[in-house]
């Protein structure tokens, strides 16, 4: 499965965001350096700052960018016209989406489909497919939308509204290949409002999907999109597979995209947040002294993080008698409980601190 990176523009979806061409820009070339197949770096039609960190970015990057088009003319025109290496074509084939979003009958929103992908060919871009709301969109719609669009390199399916899980992934992708879809053809689009966002897009690249979009600390509208820092450092794990990154690019990666985009994230946020890797219970870090990975379920350097191990009031005497140990004096009684009253009296210290400490007692 390979990425495509879209927190520029669904994090500039979020209320009170505008991002300017330069932040574009800059994250852009940041999520390029990671290895991302695609990055989507916004809407070409909705206005000049999408528009012109696309055109930028696409003679910049080694990724292909991409600009998203509804099935309409001017959007794709809008799209070609900023030199998008990919159009994304979206739209609804649900009832519910075709009556209340869109105003159109399916075979007609399926004409404009058509018209749209052969407009951004004939302009020379690649061509991708969305559908909006597939997975609560009757099987029987999306299996003909691969079948009448067998062109199109992928066709993605999109939770828009964030309701699905990832056993009812599973079974719909399941399902659909059971009627005859490639799934390497298919591309997933996940929002977080159940928290499973990171899970479904595991779940799907579990049975063969060919794509995911994925955002950085979940960015994105409402509750975001499935995390790409959760997607990587899960797939390293469980599959042996960073989906096509540079593993110890991640963590800087998505922090020079935070930064250029002005945003923050949760201390205690998966992956990225500062207290992750951040360590000071007295029985954890004893024990991490000897073995840090007894307490944690990867090396954080493995993905350009790093670790902090704390020493402070809270430090016991098993992990004093080991700083202790770790510069070459005897743990004896003594110097345990001054070590003790010493971290307590001036920690919290990190490691290389509490080890001078250790050497001065």
């Amino acid at each position: 499965m390979i990425l495509t990176d879209v927190t520029i523009r669904e994090g500039g979806q979020m209320p009170g965001r505008v991002y300017d061409v330069e932040r574009r820009v800059e994250a852009g070339l940041a999520l390029d350096r990671l290895g991302v197949a695609y990055v989507q770096p916004g809407f070409a039609v909705a206005g000049e700052h999408d528009a012109r960190a696309i055109a930028e970015l696409a003679t910049r990057c080694e990724a292909d960018v991409v600009s998203i088009a509804r099935a309409l003319d001017g959007d794709v025109e809008a799209a070609l016209a900023a030199d998008a290496d990919v159009v994304e074509v979206f739209g609804p084939l649900s009832s519910r989406q075709l009556e209340h979003t869109v105003g159109q009958r399916r075979e007609e929103m399926l004409s404009n489909m058509r018209a749209a992908v052969d407009l951004a060919r004939e302009g020379g871009a690649a061509v991708h497919l969305t559908l909006v709301d597939a997975f609560r969109t009757d099987r029987e719609h999306v299996v003909d939308a691969f079948e009448r669009f067998e062109d199109v390199e992928y066709v993605g399916l999109a939770d828009t509204v964030g309701a699905r899980t990832p056993l009812s992934v599973r079974s719909f992708l399941e399902d659909i290949e059971d009627d005859g879809v490639d799934l390497e053809r298919a591309g997933v689009h996940f929002h977080d409002d159940l928290g499973v966002a990171t899970a479904n897009a595991l779940a799907a690249a579990d049975v063969g999907v060919g794509k995911a979009d994925v955002s950085v600390a979940s960015l994105g509208e409402r509750a975001g999109n499935a995390a790409l820092e959760e997607v990587v450092v899960a797939g390293a794990l469980e599959f042996d597979d960073a989906f096509g990154v540079a593993p110890r690019e991640l963590v800087p990666a998505c922090r020079d995209v935070l930064g250029a985009l002005g945003e923050e994230v949760s201390p205690r946020k998966a992956v990225l947040g500062t207290e992750v890797t951040t360590h000071e219970s007295a029985i954890h870090v004893a024990a991490m002294l000897s073995d840090p990975g007894v307490m944690e379920p990867f090396d954080p350097a493995r993905f350009g993080g790093s670790r902090t191990l704390l020493f402070g009031e809270a430090t016991g005497r098993t992990g004093a008698r080991r700083l202790l140990e770790r510069v070459g004096r005897d743990p004896a009684d003594e110097l345990v409980e001054a070590l003790i009253r010493g971290l307590a009296d001036r920690g919290p210290l990190e490691e290389s601190g509490a080890l001078e400490l250790a050497e001065e007692i």
